[in-house]
């Protein structure tokens, strides 16, 4: 697979019918290895290793009701309150982040009303803030690491 903008992590793997895929700690299973799956594994280990989020509160790709429409999220981190913290929306390598892509978390965002957004590719990675008094968000260098 793609070396991505992340540190390197490492992963377990097995061949499945010439297929590979990769164990996701936090399903707790074997996922066949896409490129988007890809980008969601390095995702979750970098909210783990580097910015020291419990497995615990870490949820990956669980359906979310908007509207009378079922959507799927990449990854949601909670707080220790279960008040949703991050909702993080993970594209292929392959797929340029648009506004499309902002259109689409803001959208999750609208039920779920998260502190913060990230949006990646693995290649580049975006981070907002949201300010839900002012109703207006802001760009942010990385991820707040986590606190208790």
């Amino acid at each position: 697979m793609q070396k991505l903008n992340f540190p390197q992590y490492t992963f377990r793997f097995k061949n499945s019918e010439n297929k590979i895929a990769a164990f996701d700690e936090i399903r707790k299973k074997f996922i066949l290895l896409t490129p988007e799956e890809w980008v969601r594994l390095h995702t979750v280990q970098y909210l783990i290793s580097e910015k020291n989020y419990p497995k615990s509160l870490i949820n990956v790709e669980k359906q979310l009701r908007l509207g009378k429409r079922i959507k799927r999220y990449d990854i949601v981190v909670y707080k220790p309150s279960g008040e949703i913290h991050i909702i993080i929306e993970c594209k292929a390598p392959s797929v340029k982040i648009t506004q499309d892509t902002f259109d689409q978390i803001a959208r999750y965002n609208m039920s779920l009303k998260a502190n913060f957004l990230m949006v990646t590719n693995g290649l580049e990675h975006f981070y907002c803030l949201l300010d839900y008094e002012l109703e207006q968000f802001t760009f942010l260098p990385a991820l707040p690491s986590y606190t208790e």
